[in-house]
């Protein structure tokens, strides 16, 4: 349980993305989300559990601490390096885009309701490779590797990460899927405020998580 517990943070980390929620609402509010709603979820949920997992298989690769009194030195130097580059991370996102408040697409999201259905797919994939991505990715291998203790804990602590980590892409999708009339006018909203105010909320989420990760590397030491 332990594992899942310092997961936690993390994966409300992976949620929040400001990126994957507004391609979301782009790809819900064009006329083919019949056809690239779904294939995007895909996509992101199985990107986020398979680069978990690879992180935590890499991961595996560092020296173990050889009694559970020892300082888990390795672990805890990677989570402090994986913690002050989230930190930077979050400073430059704020300095690139956190100030600037528009209710705009971008070019390239104004261009995603034009994809199909694997194309979708793809790109739901592929957002996680960002380095937000990336580096919360590492830092859950990192927690996987020390506080898992078994490959079925590890198996669960995965599943309950990639649950809440695409919670928030999911959510919007099985809505328009089931009452899709009634959250249209919701997800218009929710696209406005994302445009707004994501940049300044990813920022902050980033340097939050950064200094938790951080701490939890101190700890280890």
């Amino acid at each position: 349980m332990q594992a899942i517990g310092h997961l936690l943070p993390i994966a409300v980390a992976v949620a929040v993305s400001s990126v994957p929620i507004l391609v979301a609402m782009v790809l819900l509010l064009s006329p083919q989300r019949s056809r690239t709603a779904l294939p995007y979820l895909i996509g992101w949920v199985a990107g986020i559990a398979i680069l978990l997992s690879v992180c935590a298989l890499i991961a595996h690769a560092l020296p173990a601490r050889s009694s559970a009194t020892e300082p888990d030195v390795w672990i805890g130097a990677g989570e402090i390096l994986v913690g002050l580059a989230l930190v930077v991370l979050g400073v430059l996102t704020f300095r690139r885009r956190g100030r600037a408040k528009t209710t705009t697409l971008p070019l390239g999201l104004g261009s995603v309701s034009r994809l199909g259905a694997w194309s979708s797919l793809a790109l739901g994939f592929v957002l996680n490779l960002r380095p937000k991505g990336l580096l919360l990715a590492v830092a859950g291998g990192l927690v996987l590797r020390a506080d898992a203790g078994s490959v079925p804990m590890a198996i669960v602590a995965v599943i309950v990460f990639t649950v809440i980590a695409a919670s928030t892409v999911a959510t919007p999708v099985i809505a328009v899927t089931v009452a899709p009339g009634k959250t249209e006018p919701t997800l218009a909203r929710v696209q406005e405020w994302m445009l707004s105010n994501g940049g300044v909320l990813t920022a902050a989420i980033l340097v939050l998580i950064g200094v938790v990760v951080f701490g939890m590397g101190l700890v280890r030491l």
